[in-house]
């Protein structure tokens, strides 16, 4: 497994754009069976205003870090449980509008009632502050997976396509091992080598970490 990148030691943007980790636990509920898992939710934003990528199992947190900043939109980079459960609560507070590509609808509608306000599509853009935050399609996790390259803070957010250690899990339902793996090498592992990978579970790692491994995730599977 590549070593762990300290997330918290990425630097602001020129304009005070920050990246603030929120750890949040609760249960992973999909195919009948329900795990406990520990989820990270991004706040990324300056002093004025930010947005947040992910809502996972408790507001009160994530509300703790966003404080008091306009929220300019809350992105999903998938539609199962853990990641989108607190996303309307979120919404009632900040008045931010929840963000999810349209095939992660399919996914969403197991858990939670209703749609999110907006899609999302490959190659959208979201403004927070002086940085730009850029929608990539990511499949294979789930069908609507996506992942937010920022490029003036040497960051991309992945939700559960690439972990520190390789590919989220695909032996589920609504899941494709060679589709992940294809997000993977096509899409990600083509950003610049030092690009730090912020996840939705576990420790942050980097592209140029991950890339020398790809043969080694295909032999071994899902």
């Amino acid at each position: 497994m590549p070593r762990p990148v300290d997330a918290a030691a990425i630097a602001p943007s020129h304009g005070g754009v920050r990246i603030d980790r929120v750890v949040t636990s609760g249960t992973f509920e999909l195919d009948g069976g329900s795990w406990e898992v520990d989820n990270n939710v991004w706040v990324v934003g300056d002093e004025r205003e930010c947005v947040v990528v992910d809502a996972a199992h408790d507001a009160d947190a994530i509300l703790a870090a966003v404080a008091g900043r306009k929220v300019r939109a809350i992105l999903l980079t998938h539609g199962h449980n853990d990641h989108v459960n607190v996303a309307n609560k979120l919404k009632e507070h900040t008045g931010a509008n929840v963000h999810l590509h349209p095939l992660g609808r399919v996914v969403w509608a197991l858990t939670q009632d209703g749609a999110p306000d907006s899609t999302l599509a490959d190659g959208q853009e979201f403004h927070v502050g002086d940085v730009t935050l850029r929608v990539m399609h990511t499949p294979g996790h789930s069908p609507g997976s996506c992942s937010f390259h920022v490029p003036a803070l040497h960051v991309v957010f992945t939700g559960d396509t690439l972990f520190n250690g390789g590919p989220g899990a695909t032996g589920r339902s609504f899941s494709s091992f060679d589709t992940i793996i294809e997000s993977i090498r096509t899409r990600l592992l083509t950003l610049p080598p030092g690009t730090v990978v912020l996840t939705g579970h576990g420790d942050a790692t980097t592209i140029g970490a991950e890339a020398p491994h790809l043969d080694e995730w295909i032999a071994r599977g899902h």
